[in-house]
């Protein structure tokens, strides 16, 4: 029978990711957890839109916990106003995004299951997102790396 070779430890991953204004603190990632989850807490800033597009993954389901503030998810065309103590369970395959509308900062926590995606994803969305200096980031860049850890970038809203 296999030994479980996890040490348990408190908050292992201990790390925070700045995203131009948002910040991502992961708490476990699947190093952490055998590749069964990863989770991070991210800070939205009040009146702050996703600098990354809309997109969808195919290999993991995201629950999010509402921890601070609100934040108005858009899940396959439908709104969603997440505060404190709400869930949203975001299937495979569904496009979403999220937004604060607010003007209070707000906070949530993301669980990742099973733990397809890590710090290392965040880190490269970082330095493509953090060059853009405020405007929007490259997007062709950010749909090589979204593809390449496994999320899928929506098509661009129509125009007009």
């Amino acid at each position: 029978m296999p030994q479980n070779t996890l040490e348990p430890s408190v908050n292992p991953a201990e790390e925070t990711i700045r995203l131009g204004p948002l910040t991502v603190h992961f708490l476990i990632t699947g190093e952490d957890s055998n590749g069964t989850v990863a989770a991070f807490e991210v800070t939205v800033p009040g009146q702050q839109r996703l600098a990354a597009p809309a997109h969808s993954h195919d290999h993991y389901e995201e629950t999010i916990y509402g921890l601070e503030g609100v934040l108005t998810w858009t899940v396959d065309g439908r709104q969603f106003d997440l505060g404190p103590g709400q869930t949203l369970c975001i299937p495979r395959g569904a496009i979403h995004r999220f937004d604060n509308n607010g003007a209070a900062e707000a906070k949530a926590l993301c669980m990742i299951t099973p733990a397809a995606i890590g710090p290392l994803y965040f880190r490269e969305s970082a330095e493509v997102i953090n060059a853009a200096a405020g405007g929007p980031p490259d997007r062709m860049k950010m749909a090589e790396i979204m593809r390449r850890h496994g999320v899928t970038p929506a098509p661009p809203p129509p125009q007009g």
